[in-house]
């Protein structure tokens, strides 16, 4: 049976499949599908500083190749996380990673300190990139100087990995890797939603109260799929792909871009089961092409150009 354990700087994982944040409930609600022992690692719902409500209704509206949600991170912030979930999360074998998000690098920093404390956590997972709260702005995904100043706020607040998570609505997300790796992240997840909209042209009716919202599902797997290698060739940490990933096929695609893992999204929505499935599918197909272990295939796409670190020509052309 083919070895499926990976690491991610200081992480050991059993195999490279996570959930993804928002996607499979706040802790281990999905444990009845998928045990946390078959998965690689679980991801909370991002978790705020304070309570939520959350966005208008309609907040879900699905498309032809995926689907739209403005959910708004709607929580019930994170001392409810901490006296209602994170109890039961320590008796979860596998790497709990918390999603933290805040509407101002003060936030980010104080629910990091908080969180640092908590044994329960293994890492915090940093949302720089939700485009469903304030106006769809991205104040912290957009520029690369104010995703450092946060990432560096939740650095000097624990001494938990940090991963931050980025967003595709830009035109050079390897800069924005950078930017966070030269902050101090451990690692990076790539990537959030894309920005998308939905409307009736009968009656002229947006598909989501906020008229846009964040697109996901299979629709968006080639573009996740470049930004994540686009991540992976331009820092040395550890890169988590996400975005349309529905498939074992899909997952090995991304280990071949670079990432060392990944996260299931939209597709466990309409099968809770599938991480494990994918798993027991990543052990067959890698046994059926002689490969003793995952690992073999991170990072072996043959663009021909290295990484943008190291070549100039890359960072100003091929790269973006």
């Amino acid at each position: 049976m083919a070895d499926l354990a990976v690491t991610l700087g200081p992480l050991s994982l059993r195999n490279p499949v996570l959930s993804a944040s928002g996607t499979y409930g706040h802790g281990l609600e999905m444990c009845h599908f998928t045990p946390p022992e078959r998965m690689g690692g679980l991801v909370s719902k991002t978790v705020t500083l304070r309570p939520r409500p959350g966005n208008a209704q309609p907040r879900i509206c699905e498309t032809r190749a995926g689907l739209l949600n403005s959910i708004g991170l709607e929580n019930k912030g994170v001392e409810n996380y901490v006296e209602t979930i994170l109890p039961d999360m320590l008796g979860a074998d596998t790497v709990v990673f918390t999603n933290i998000g805040g509407e101002s690098v003060e936030d980010f920093a104080e629910i990091a300190a908080r969180l640092d404390r908590e044994p329960a956590v293994d890492v915090l997972e940093v949302n720089l990139s939700c485009p469903n709260v304030q106006g769809g702005k991205l104040p912290f995904a957009t520029d690369p100087s104010n995703a450092a100043r946060a990432v560096e706020a939740v650095r000097r607040a624990t001494s938990k990995p940090v991963f931050a998570k980025l967003s595709p609505n830009v035109s050079h997300i390897g800069e924005m890797a950078q930017a966070v790796e030269q902050a101090g992240a451990t690692g990076i997840t790539a990537v959030n939603t894309l920005l998308g909209l939905a409307v009736d042209w009968r009656t002229g009716k947006p598909g989501l109260g906020t008229v846009q919202g964040g697109y996901s599902g299979p629709g968006i797997k080639p573009v996740a799929l470049r930004c994540a290698w686009e991540c992976a060739r331009s820092v040395s940490i550890p890169v988590i792909g996400c975005g349309g990933i529905a498939t074992a096929e899909d997952v090995l695609e991304f280990l071949a871009a670079g990432c060392g893992a990944v996260e299931l999204g939209t597709a466990c929505f309409a099968d809770p089961a599938l991480p494990g499935r994918i798993v027991e599918d990543l052990e067959r197909l890698l046994d059926e092409a002689g490969r003793a272990s995952i690992r073999s295939v991170i990072g072996s796409i043959r663009d021909g150009r290295g990484s943008s670190r190291d070549s100039a020509h890359a960072q100003g052309v091929e790269a973006r």
